[in-house]
Formats: structure tokens, C-alpha cells, sequence
């Protein structure tokens, strides 16, 4: 029996048990924490993370440590992700047990978007202060500027936008700019932040960075800023975001390398501490963009929080000539 063979068999040998099956089901829609997990399969930790040892060994499922938390995702591709695409493109997605699941899964959602929410509400009028207690918002700036470049730019795209400061940094040097936001709060204050910038031709939306209804390939600028960290499935985003980038146009992350400030999770609903370089570069070449850039920028005082600044391009496809 050939070596691609035998992976086969192990690969569905860890996928054919029904805790494990259903571990895959969840995890293809975004990744989760094994204590996420735990409370939507309702079996305890080492349970739990037996059946993900097993999957993680026949290189079905990734596993990340991410400060205190562990996450797990489905892997990314070769013929394990084959196998778990088409094994789970024949379960029955009706089964009561699924769909129990699958309920159990948007209750979990659901709970973290109120958190978050209410997280965002409190501290929108003081969000600026709050992020300033990290690291020199000048100096990222500064930085931001330099990777998006002189412009100017045909249409900008700011995906969480919160208070608007992106918009009214870069957008005097673009000819249109949308900013999007699922908070209220924060959009209300961008839109006075805009209107005192005198920027008219800037559009504030309440919108969704995994589902932005924008045209894809229609801005030479898309930034996100300081936004991952604090979702379910940040990969996800930076597909979306990737997706609404032109040729020859350019995205922008600012997000943190990876840390153990373990608090800006319990207290300021960060969900992701950081994330690695190679990471990053994956997840933008996936997405179909190229010549990855990654600054960094440490704290200005010893312990804190390092500030990575990524770029991206979507490349110009080649024109055959008519010769």
C-alpha cells in the first residue's frame, strides 16, 4: 500500500467517530477554543482534547497556542482537508445532533458579540485613550502612512473603522472613502471626526467585515486596523478584506505580534493575542495577494505591546498582446 494510501486510511480512520466528526463540522466554520468547543459538545476538557490530539496527529486540525488559550482550526490544505471537505459535504447537516451543535455554536456567538458589544459601548467615547495606554499612536501613524504610500487614492475602504481615525488620516488623499463598523456608538463618533476633518466625500456604514456587500477588486486602499485580535475567525476577515482589494491596489493590517498580556483578553475582549508573521503572510497569499511586507513597531516602554504594520498587492494580471 502506497504512503498516500495509508494517510488515507488514518485520515478517515480519526474523522469516522462521531465526536470527532462533529469536532470537524464545527471547526469548518471558524476556528475555536478548546473551552468552546467543550461547552458546545457539552463533554468535559480531556475528553475534548483527546479526540483533538487524534485529529491533530492524522493532520486533520491545526493547533495554536494563543497565551492562556489553545485554539484549533481545520487544516488549511493537502489531502487531509481533502477528506474532511468531502466527508462533510455528505453529512447530513439536518442530523439532530449537528444542528443541536450548530445551535449550541451561534448561542457561543452570540455571547461573545454581546460581550464585545457592550465592551465597545462603554468605551467608545474614550476608545483613542484606551488604545494610547499601548503603544504611540503617532508613531503607528507615521508608519501607516509610509506603507499606503503618497496616493492618491481612487477609493479607500476602512474595515472597524471605530472612532474614524484612519479614515481622516488617509482620507485626504483619496478622491472616495467608505468606513464600516458593526457599532453604532463608534460610527457616531467617526462621523463627527469626518465631519470636523472636512472630508465630504467619506461614507460611514454599519457593516460587517466577514460579509462587507462592497464590490470585490473595487479599492486601490483597504486598511484594517486593530481589529483581529478581536474576532472568531480572523482569517476569514482578511479574505473578505483581500477580496475587496483592485490590482495593483494595496491592503494595510495593523494588528499586534504575538504576546502573554493575558488581561487585554479578561478585560478589553481581545480574542487573539497577536499574531505571527508566517501566519499573516498564509493567510494574504491564500487570499490571492502578494508582495507581503511586515514593520514592526515595540513599545516605547519595555514591557507592552509590539505593533506589526502588514502590506500586501494585488498583482496586475498580464495582458496577453494581440501579436
Amino acid at each position: 500500500m502506497s504512503l498516500l494510501a495509508i494517510q488515507a486510511v488514518e485520515v478517515l480512520r480519526a474523522a469516522g467517530e462521531p465526536t470527532r466528526l462533529r469536532i470537524l463540522a464545527l471547526l469548518s466554520h471558524e476556528e475555536l477554543a478548546v473551552l468552546e468547543l467543550c461547552k458546545v459538545l457539552d463533554q468535559s476538557q480531556p475528553r475534548v482534547s483527546r479526540h483533538l490530539k487524534l485529529l491533530a496527529e492524522a493532520g486533520l486540525v491545526e493547533r495554536f497556542p494563543d497565551g492562556a488559550w489553545v485554539f484549533y482550526r481545520l487544516v488549511a490544505g493537502g489531502l487531509a482537508r481533502r477528506l474532511a471537505d468531502e466527508t462533510l459535504a455528505v453529512v447530513d447537516l439536518a442530523d439532530p445532533i449537528l444542528a443541536r451543535d450548530a445551535e449550541r455554536l451561534q448561542a457561543v456567538r452570540a455571547e461573545r458579540s454581546t460581550e464585545a458589544g457592550e465592551y465597545f459601548a462603554r468605551n467608545a467615547a474614550r476608545w483613542d485613550e484606551i488604545r494610547s495606554l499601548y503603544v504611540s499612536e503617532t508613531d503607528v501613524e507615521a508608519a501607516v502612512l509610509e506603507a499606503a504610500g503618497p496616493g492618491p487614492f481612487k477609493r479607500l475602504v476602512d474595515l472597524g473603522s471605530g472612532t474614524g481615525r484612519m479614515l481622516t488620516l488617509l482620507g485626504p488623499h483619496a478622491q472616495a472613502a467608505v468606513g464600516l463598523d458593526l457599532s453604532q456608538q463608534m460610527l457616531n463618533i467617526a462621523r463627527r471626526h469626518v465631519a470636523d476633518a472636512g472630508l465630504e466625500r467619506c461614507e460611514l456604514r454599519h457593516g460587517d467585515i466577514f460579509g462587507t456587500r462592497l464590490p470585490g477588486q473595487s479599492a486601490d486602499l483597504v486598511v484594517v486596523h486593530q481589529v483581529l485580535h478581536y474576532l472568531g475567525d480572523p482569517a476569514a476577515a482578511v479574505r473578505e478584506a483581500a477580496r475587496l482589494v483592485a490590482e495593483d491596489g494595496r491592503l494595510i493590517i495593523v494588528d499586534f505580534a504575538p504576546h502573554s498580556l493575558e488581561f487585554l483578553r479578561e478585560q478589553h475582549q481581545h480574542r487573539r493575542l497577536g499574531f505571527a508573521e508566517a501566519e499573516m503572510e498564509r493567510w494574504l497569499n491564500e487570499a490571492g495577494l502578494t508582495k507581503v511586507r511586515a514593520a514592526a513597531l515595540p513599545p516605547a516602554r519595555g514591557e507592552g505591546l509590539t505593533v506589526k504594520i502588514w502590506t500586501a498587492e494585488r498583482v496586475r494580471k498580464a495582458v496577453r498582446s494581440a501579436a
